[in-house]
């Protein structure tokens, strides 16, 4: 027995050690100490989660035990294809016992050979059972998770008329067969990273080996191999440990609740990051036209499609630059407004004790307020009071001369907008950059917002995801299909992005026109 386990038996209260420190000592060939070791590892008697059947296999007479972690494993899967086929086997006790169990009595796929306690520890906290068998040095862990999980559902984010209605769940299992339901290739390849030093987390890393750069295959595993966390519990947190840019405004990722889009960015030549409690796919390298795009855009007809995106567009502007460029009009250009609009504004604004700077953050901060406390009340009542809080409040705001009229359309038009905006992660830049162009507006007018406009160009031009500049392949410009602000028809999208760097550029052969 090692130095450390010998310390561990002696002081119970050195049990409690994290993944990464459990030794890797190999199994001895008595089974009480096996057992002993991992009940000690597990922090038993105060612990209940570590199961145990202890039996004779009667062809050999030989003890042995079956451990598992319960919540974790499927306790009728261990009965039925562990336990039963144990009890009933006839062997004949030649060779390596322990392959000759794994090989021809279970009926559980997914079975190994492992021979250390900290194999044994991995494989029983993802649901493993490990049998045990007393004379044998090594032990045999069978694939018997049972954690819970809901049914697929419908999309509660990323909502479309036209087109696949399934969504991710919490299971990794499932979302891998969600994808490739869609994408039926046998080049898609599942390679699995663990993260987290004390709760050690899988993080499946999906992407076609014929497409996806090798490059940058290798850096999104090299980010996954660097973060140093004790645990890591869900993609939202993974995804900002592996960004470049945690404090930016702008995402170096996105997230997709959608098999369906996670497949078309796999078909690109992106990497999709999955893992256990996380609904979602993480997708990485992205670009500006990755939160600007629909999986409904390429549902819908040519012209269809290319219309919702130019009402995308234009919504985009008014979210971010409507109430800067009223308050720059009404407070540096008041010459450009029509005499009889600006008589009337000045007539609704005669009462209001406040200047048109603080009116606009009075309404701006309460609609972020109603807008917040919409998503955190209960579903059936969070819509409502929404609706309510806002006609309420923007009614009794302007009886009670707080604020104007016009100012109030101006709030309810730019807070449509920012709903029309498909990604959160835009949603909420967008929804941020306001106020900067708010101040900008409030100190210089259109000179300030041309200048701060100008700057939130050049850094966007500037930055780059794992590699990828933000605005490609319009800035650089690069070969593409030229699936931009607008989309051209199926038939003419056989270019990939060469910004991506794949490695096949060509989806097919043109089919007529030059796409790119």
């Amino acid at each position: 027995m090692s130095d450390f386990l010998k310390k561990l038996f002696s002081d119970p209260a050195e049990g409690s050690v994290p993944m990464n420190q459990v030794p890797k000592e190999p199994f001895s060939d008595q089974l009480d100490d096996n057992i002993r070791q991992l009940e000690e590892l597990f922090l038993v008697p105060k612990n209940d989660a570590l199961k145990s059947r202890a039996m004779k296999i009667p062809s050999v007479n030989r003890r042995a035990t079956v451990l598992f972690v319960a919540g974790a494993a499927d306790t009728d899967m261990i009965n039925d294809h562990v336990i039963r086929p144990l009890l009933a086997s006839r062997l004949d006790g030649e060779g390596q016992l322990v392959g000759e169990i794994k090989d021809n009595i279970l009926t559980v796929s997914g079975s190994e050979v492992i021979a250390d306690f900290r194999e044994a520890v991995r494989r029983l906290i993802n649901g493993s059972a490990i049998i045990l068998i007393d004379g044998e040095k090594s032990a045999i862990a069978a694939d018997t998770a049972g954690f819970e999980k809901r049914s697929v559902g419908e999309p509660t984010r990323e909502i479309v008329v036209k087109g696949p209605n399934h969504a991710f769940v919490e299971a990794v299992d499932v979302n891998k067969s969600l994808i490739r339901r869609q994408l039926k290739d046998h080049r898609l390849v599942s390679e699995t990273v663990t993260v987290g030093n004390e709760s050690p987390q899988d993080v499946s890393v999906l992407y076609l080996d014929n497409i996806a750069d090798k490059e940058l295959v290798r850096n999104v595993k090299d980010r996954l191999a660097k973060v140093d966390k004790d645990a890591i519990l869900t993609l939202a947190a993974l995804e900002e440990l592996i960004e470049e840019r945690p404090y930016s405004l702008f995402p170096s990722t996105v997230t997709t609740e959608r098999p369906d889009r996670a497949s078309s960015f796999l078909l690109e030549g992106h990497v999709v990051l999955l893992m256990d409690n996380s609904p979602d796919a993480l997708i990485a390298p992205i670009t500006f036209w990755s939160l600007f795009h629909t999986a409904e855009d390429h549902f819908l007809r040519w012209a269809y499609g290319n219309f919702a995106r130019i009402m995308r567009l234009i919504a985009l502007f008014i979210a971010l630059l409507v109430p800067a460029l009223y308050l720059a009009v009404i407070t540096f250009h008041p010459e450009m407004i029509p005499t009889d609009l600006l008589l009337a504004i000045a007539g609704t604004r005669e009462r209001v004790p406040f200047p048109s700077f603080l009116e606009l953050l009075l309404l701006e901060i309460t609609f972020e307020i109603l807008r917040e406390a919409g998503l955190r009340v209960p579903t059936p009542l969070g819509t409502t009071m929404g609706i309510v809080g806002a006609l309420i409040l923007g009614q009794a705001a302007v009886q009670a001369n707080l604020v104007s009229p016009l100012l109030v359309v101006v709030i309810a038009i730019t807070g449509l907008s920012s709903f029309a905006l498909p990604d959160l992660g835009l949603s909420v830049m967008v929804r941020i950059l306001r106020f900067g162009f708010l101040f900008a507006a409030h100190l210089l007018g259109f000179v300030g917002i041309a200048l701060c406009f100008a700057v939130l160009l050049a850094y966007a031009v500037s930055i780059k995801s794992f590699g990828v500049p933000f605005f490609s392949p319009l800035t650089p410009h690069m070969p593409s299909s030229r699936d931009l602000f607008l989309r051209p028809i199926l038939k003419k999208q056989w270019q990939r992005p060469e910004s991506l760097s794949p490695q096949e550029d060509k989806r097919a052969e043109p089919g007529g026109g030059n796409g790119s």
